[in-house]
């Protein structure tokens, strides 16, 4: 998710799932190839297995982006054909390019010459006008058609105009019937099922019918529930507990204060840790009155979590 899922975001989601398929938020190729590559495709080994999301529509600058990101180790590269923000689509790019199922499969082709690694796309069920069940299968069917064996759907189509990027996640209803059915229409495929999944239990649900689940706004709201997932869809003997996860949370301040990173780069991504536990509210107060002080560290995150830590564990 763009300006939320960055290293320390993904550090922390680690400590509570060893196995699940972490995605970076979405860089444009053309940042990649002429950005600050250390800052934008920067990640620790810990976060493996990885995925960067690019986005983009220029074929050969998509296979040049992605074949440095194959370069520095990721795991898997997919392209973001989904996104409905104004300044995606100002740039050509994101959810408007399921309007050009020839230009998007051209641009798989290419980073699939390029790489070695998997390339997926990530997209809507359709946009605007265009999003009959017909018009999602010829998406999905070109884009196959160049090499790309997976999909991770929202399964919510995208109004490009008339609705901000927000309401774009709410507003147009969801359909996963839809995607059940794509899945059918394709079964070589391997679909992914993304939007308005709110509880990692009853997701595994779906698995009757498609083969995967992503999770975005609930992993980093409310990210203990990622602490089910290794049992739930990876048959591990059990979740973490609180005072585990909070002891690599600490070693993670070590590692930030050795490097000279701010606390705050942190703790945006860790307020929802003690969600719906007593003392949650103290321990997100705590952290954001305090993680902006210059000598902010593990001690605010060890006093914040006194308030919950006792019960919670």
């Amino acid at each position: 998710m763009m300006d939320w899922t960055d290293t320390w975001c993904r550090q922390f989601h680690r400590l509570l799932t060893r196995r699940a398929l972490l995605y970076t938020e979405m860089v444009h190729a053309n940042a990649v190839i002429h950005g600050d590559r250390d800052r934008l495709l920067g990640f620790a080994a810990v976060e493996h297995p990885i995925a960067l999301q690019l986005g983009g529509s220029d074929p050969a600058t998509l296979a040049q982006a992605a074949r440095i990101a194959a370069d520095r180790g990721f795991d898997e590269i997919n392209l973001n054909v989904g996104c409905p923000s104004d300044r995606v689509q100002s740039g050509a790019f994101g959810a408007c390019l399921m309007a050009q199922p020839a230009l998007v499969a051209e641009c798989i082709g290419e980073m699939q010459s390029a790489v070695d690694v998997p390339v997926t796309v990530k997209h809507r069920i359709g946009i605007d006008d265009q999003d009959s069940e017909r018009d999602l299968h010829v998406f999905v069917g070109a884009v196959a058609a160049a090499g790309c064996q997976t999909f991770v759907v929202h399964a919510r189509k995208a109004w490009l105009q008339g609705l901000s990027p927000k309401d774009n996640r709410d507003v147009p209803p969801l359909d996963y019937a839809r995607v059940y059915r794509l899945k059918a229409e394709f079964p070589e495929l391997s679909i992914v099922l993304n939007g308005g999944l709110d509880d990692v239990a009853a997701a595994r649900s779906h698995l009757t019918y498609v083969d995967g689940v992503m999770f975005g706004r609930l992993a980093y709201h409310q990210p203990w529930t990622l602490a089910a997932v290794d049992r739930l869809y990876f048959g591990a003997d059990c979740d973490p507990r609180r005072d585990e996860v909070l002891a690599g949370v600490l070693a993670l301040t070590e590692t930030m204060r050795r490097d000279g990173v701010p606390l705050a780069r942190l703790t945006r991504h860790i307020l929802g840790l003690f969600h719906g536990e007593p003392g949650a509210r103290q321990w997100r107060r705590i952290l954001t009155e305090g993680a902006h002080h210059a000598d902010a560290g593990p001690e605010l995150v060890e006093r914040a979590a006194r308030a919950c830590l006792p019960r919670a564990a």
